[in-house]
């Protein structure tokens, strides 16, 4: 089968490939999960992050943002001690800003995922590229993103990171045209 040019022969690289990048997800947990995510990527690669998701899920009380805005000065220390993640203080910190930015846009739009699909008006944008060169690692919409999120107090979002975070959640579709995932091949 062929997949994008990025994937290695990491089993977990290809399931998290061929199960997950680009589909889209409207969880609004999940969702939130992915964001954070994506953040401690800033400055490494997704490969880092992905072979640590899971120690994320059990420090980050499986991204439910009810319990981390609970999260005391002493978690957060314990966390920065915590091997199973990327231990930068900013990064750390960032997810409860997050959790409280997040709690509020579902407090005043009823849903994240509606606000945060309401970038792409609620479709997903489905890419032609023959190449992997060709993908862009911001466009118009993650610029946009990044300053609407960063406004509603969101930390390491800038728009590269927003633009991973769309192609990631399915918003944007950018897997290349000989992938066996593009929406074309099924």
């Amino acid at each position: 089968m062929k997949r994008c040019a990025w994937v290695t022969d990491e089993p977990l690289y290809i399931e998290y490939h061929d199960q997950e990048w680009g589909v889209p997800v409207y969880d609004d947990r999940l969702l939130f999960e992915m964001l954070c995510l994506e953040g401690a990527q800033a400055g490494l690669s997704w490969w880092t992050i992905l072979q640590k998701r899971e120690n994320y899920r059990k420090a980050f009380a499986h991204f439910d943002a009810e319990k981390i805005v609970q999260f005391s000065d002493e978690k957060l220390e314990a966390l920065r001690e915590d091997k199973g993640i990327v231990r930068n203080k900013l990064k750390i910190q960032s997810v409860v800003t997050n959790a409280k930015a997040f709690l509020k846009i579902q407090e005043e739009q009823g849903s994240f995922s509606d606000y945060i699909w309401s970038f792409v008006n609620h479709k997903p944008i489905v890419n032609e590229w023959k190449t992997r060169e060709e993908v862009p690692v911001t466009n118009e919409m993650s610029d946009d993103m990044s300053k609407q999120l960063k406004k509603a107090g969101f930390k390491f979002v800038g728009s590269t990171i927003c633009y991973s975070y769309m192609q990631a959640v399915g918003m944007i579709n950018d897997h290349t045209l000989d992938c066996f995932c593009h929406p074309k091949n099924k």
